[in-house]
């Protein structure tokens, strides 16, 4: 995990990566809940504009809002509290149910529809329960125990609690990483453990249950560490060969098409893997027309395709493409 924090520092601007990573971890999160969806519907719909492609790619992009709106909350203020967890649910959800107050959460097995798991029902000992899980998030002086333990401590009660009607799962993956940024193991979102979870999902579904009928807290720590492990060096090696692709960028526009290059298009071709002219405006500050001829030279060079969807031209950057759709080499 330190040498996952230490690469994120070297993209030049790694708000690029909360950007384009999140919406990698919110595809995999919402997998989890069987919420499917391509890579190419994600990343052509557009939250800022309501766009969306299909419903499940809207689910994406909300997932992926709650997370970096929970990362700017947990950052500015070095907690994680109740009601930034609330404040997540609310986003992915988008309404404001709040914690559960009626009677009659069950947790059923997929496939025979029998009930594995009755969470706490009465809505005061919900809230209860979740003052209690703040404690343990912030208050230090009650373990010592190592953050990572911690973190599959807190996900796990947090997963049983079940404190929500809806959203439980995705809140609490984002809880994860919620976590470990307020513990200055991350300095960014960017870990992929949902993709771990999405997987291995018999063997997480299992070994929560497992805790809560036998105690078997030491094989689902042990679990969750090693998925902390396989998704750090899963995302280290995918941020170098990012970097190593925008130095490739860089030099070839640099060198080439001189008079369209900057940082801040370098930017804009890695948070947008499909990009449009749209975006560059924002982005870069300039006219359409501008924003047209930027992509356009680009494009000459072949660092990037051209797409026509409906009525809009998108921009899609094939070899960043395909190195996040080939994450761990799946």
């Amino acid at each position: 995990m330190a040498e996952l924090k230490g690469v994120v520092t070297s993209i030049p601007n790694s708000s690029i990566l909360i950007d384009t990573l999140s919406l990698q971890e919110a595809k995999d999160s919402s997998a989890v809940e069987n919420i499917i969806t391509t890579h190419d519907d994600i990343y052509r719909s557009d939250l800022a504009a309501r766009q969306f492609v299909t419903g499940a790619a809207k689910e994406v992009h909300l997932y992926a809002a709650a997370l970096r709106d929970g990362f700017e909350r947990v950052q500015q203020t070095g907690l994680l509290l109740a009601d930034d967890i609330l404040r997540v649910q609310a986003r992915i959800e988008e309404n404001r149910a709040g914690f559960r107050r009626l009677p009659g959460t069950e947790l059923k097995n997929e496939r025979s529809g029998e009930t594995v798991y009755t969470p706490p029902q009465h809505p005061d000992d919900i809230v209860v329960l979740m003052e209690n899980l703040e404690c343990f998030i912030n208050d230090e002086e009650l373990s010592d125990l190592d953050p990572l333990v911690k973190m599959a401590i807190i996900h796990h009660q947090f997963e049983s609690i079940h404190p929500f009607y809806d959203g439980n799962g995705r809140t609490g993956r984002i809880i994860n990483i919620l976590y470990l940024v307020k513990e200055d193991l991350l300095g960014r979102p960017v870990l992929y453990l949902s993709r771990y979870i999405n997987h291995n999902k018999g063997d997480y579904y299992r070994l929560l249950q497992k805790v809560r009928e036998r105690g078997a807290w030491e094989e689902w720590i042990l679990w969750m560490l090693e998925g902390v492990e396989t998704t750090s060096r899963q995302t280290t090696v995918l941020i170098r060969e990012i970097l190593e692709l925008m130095q490739h960028f860089k030099q070839k526009i640099r060198s080439e098409e001189p008079r369209v290059y900057s940082q801040d298009l370098i930017n804009n071709l890695f948070r947008h893997p499909y990009t449009k002219i749209e975006f560059v405006m924002v982005e870069l500050g300039v006219g359409r027309k501008t924003a047209a001829k930027y992509l356009d030279a680009v494009l000459e060079l072949g660092l990037l395709s051209k797409h026509k969807i409906g009525k809009e031209n998108f921009y899609l950057n094939d070899a960043l493409f395909g190195l996040l759709l080939n994450i761990g080499g799946s």
